[in-house]
């Protein structure tokens, strides 16, 4: 069941799309020292830019709405590509990053923007996906 009391407020909202875009730049303009450690971890940095890219790619297409004339159609169908981009670059942070801290917010924002996108349908009428657990544990790819 879905606790729609644990929504975001407007400046935890901002809080949360602030440290996820630290997070990622972070990630993704890694000092040139951090990716050479190993090839296992030049590897991995390499696998994850490359995911990441995939996921923003995804998210900018899917926000890319053409007008409906359905405002709160066009805002939900643009809004639920965002937060599922925000999902698709958690997991991939879950995938390869190493920091206990960061992976444990990467799993809140799964959770939570999972949450946004089910307000969002039922605010619409539509029908809500079954019931299912968040996908919040992902198999490492490198020690």
């Amino acid at each position: 069941m879905i606790n729609f009391k644990s929504r975001l407020g407007p400046r935890r909202a901002l809080w949360w799309v602030g440290l996820a875009t630290i997070s990622w730049m972070s990630a993704t303009f890694a000092d040139a020292g951090h990716m050479h450690d190993s090839s296992s971890d030049g590897q991995a940095q390499a696998s994850f830019a490359a995911e990441n890219a995939a996921a923003m790619s995804k998210m900018m297409a899917g926000m890319d709405v053409p007008a409906s004339g359905d405002i709160d159609r066009d805002f939900v169908t643009s809004m639920s590509a965002h937060h599922q981009g925000a999902i698709d670059m958690a997991m991939t942070m879950l995938k390869y990053g190493r920091n206990e801290q960061l992976r444990r917010i990467a799993q809140e924002i799964i959770v939570d923007q999972l949450q946004e996108i089910a307000a969002m349908r039922q605010a619409m009428g539509d029908p809500l996906p079954a019931s299912e657990a968040a996908p919040t544990q992902v198999s490492a790819t490198h020690p």
